[in-house]
């Protein structure tokens, strides 16, 4: 069973007469306009995520619930208030239980993590990237309502939504109601670009179901697709965000950015991060722990001169790289206060950009220059969604875009399936 929660309507008083072909005549000259663009302009009112949609409901899809909520540091209302003091707060429901997606419940730890007690509240917090990825059945004992609201990027090996779809399953299994309070995806929801993983390839938190590496959905419209399409089959509904359109990135929505994760600091390296982030499956650095990780990239043996100027003959549309140094600092990650040179990453154009090409040809790029000392680890398969990417872009010398074509019918087959799953305009 699957619920879109609808927006509350003002009824319209029919009109008769001239005044309904005064009316039509208006629509028909300034639809045009409409259509054009114009209204992508100037959203009909501020975007609310849905956390705001359901506090202005009056809680109604979890009033009278015993409730848990799967959530971190990017819940948060428009105004800055917290989901859980949300809830909490809210008299509505009785929150029992907090759950927690990697980095925590405060976005700061950068590996596995602890279960724990909020301090504020006094609520357990179980870790879902520690021991256990999904919540087992005692934790969610007692619980109602399971409660999804979370800050996604957009890109299918970053974990937040590969957390979801196992607690999708998880409330299936033991009969809870899913909610899933719908946020924008911050990179836009019209590019879909990348390889759809085939079998063997997905399965994973990184890559919980076939879904290109750039989806364009919401966690929302994932919910739908991998509760319809992946027949999790729970019981779910989708409080949506209102006044979003899909053409939006983050910066036009008036929200507040807040890290997603340490090291995703700004907008432009999450929308890098789809063709670019793969680069932390190599044997490089993407400047985890600096103020511009996954838009540098570099290793101490790299020569960024020469790697920029290699790519400085490549069609990249959309971006520029210029060579740079820097020094990660961030533990448990390469080359920790080693000097590295590399390039950066500057978009200069995000409408024309294709970040999964440039991915393919900076990496292409970067084993040209150093072919005896780059290379690819075993979580470079998953995180393409193809076993051949690798082999064919370093050691074949096929060029990105032949790559990339060949990708296009499961990426079109895709495409068709995700219509029937999205929300918003």
């Amino acid at each position: 069973m699957m619920t879109i929660s609808p927006f509350k309507h003002t009824p319209v008083r029919p009109h008769t007469g001239i005044f309904v072909g005064i009316a039509l005549a208006v629509v028909l000259i300034f639809g045009t306009l409409l259509m054009s663009g114009f209204s992508e302009e100037e959203p009909a009112g501020p975007v609310l995520p849905g956390i705001d949609v359901l506090a202005e409901r009056g809680f109604d899809s979890i009033a009278g619930k015993r409730v848990g909520l799967v959530t971190n540091h990017t819940g948060i209302t428009r105004s800055g208030a917290s989901t859980i003091d949300t809830i909490h707060g809210s008299g509505k429901c009785t929150l029992v239980a907090l759950f927690s997606p990697e980095h925590g419940i405060r976005g700061t730890a950068d590996e596995s993590v602890a279960s724990s007690v909020d301090k504020k509240t006094g609520l357990p917090i179980y870790s879902l990237y520690g021991q256990s990825y999904k919540p087992s059945k005692a934790m969610l004992r007692g619980i109602e309502v399971l409660v999804f609201d979370i800050q996604d990027i957009g890109t299918r090996f970053y974990t937040y939504i590969g957390t979801m779809a196992l607690c999708m399953r998880a409330a299936a299994e033991t009969g809870i109601k899913f909610v899933v309070l719908d946020r924008p995806n911050p990179i836009g929801g019209v590019k879909v670009e990348g390889a759809v993983p085939e079998n063997g390839v997905w399965g994973g938190i990184t890559s919980i179901y076939p879904i290109p590496t750039r989806h364009g959905m919401t966690a929302g419209e994932l919910a739908l697709l991998f509760n319809g399409h992946f027949k999790i089959g729970c019981t779910l509904e989708v409080v949506p965000v209102k006044n979003w359109k899909r053409s939006m990135y983050f910066d036009q929505t008036g929200l507040t950015w807040l890290n997603p994760s340490p090291n995703m600091k700004t907008l432009n390296g999450a929308i890098l991060y789809p063709g670019l982030g793969v680069t932390e499956t190599t044997n490089a650095s993407v400047a985890r722990g600096t103020d511009k990780p996954f838009e540098m990239y570099g290793a101490p043996f790299f020569d960024g001169k020469r790697i920029a100027d290699n790519l400085s003959k490549r069609s990249t549309p959309g971006i520029q790289f210029k060579p740079c140094t820097f020094t990660p600092t961030a533990p448990y990650h390469p080359y920790r206060y080693q000097l590295c040179s590399g390039v950066q990453a500057e978009i200069t154009d995000r409408e024309t950009l294709d970040s999964i090409a440039a991915g393919l040809h900076m990496l292409q790029a970067m084993y040209e220059i150093h072919p005896d000392r780059f290379m690819a680890y075993e979580g470079f398969v998953n995180e393409t969604g193809d076993r051949y990417t690798w082999n064919l872009l370093a050691w074949q010398k096929l060029a990105p875009e032949k790559i990339i074509a060949a990708w296009q019918p499961r990426l079109e087959s895709f495409k068709r399936v995700r219509e029937k799953y999205l929300l918003y305009k």
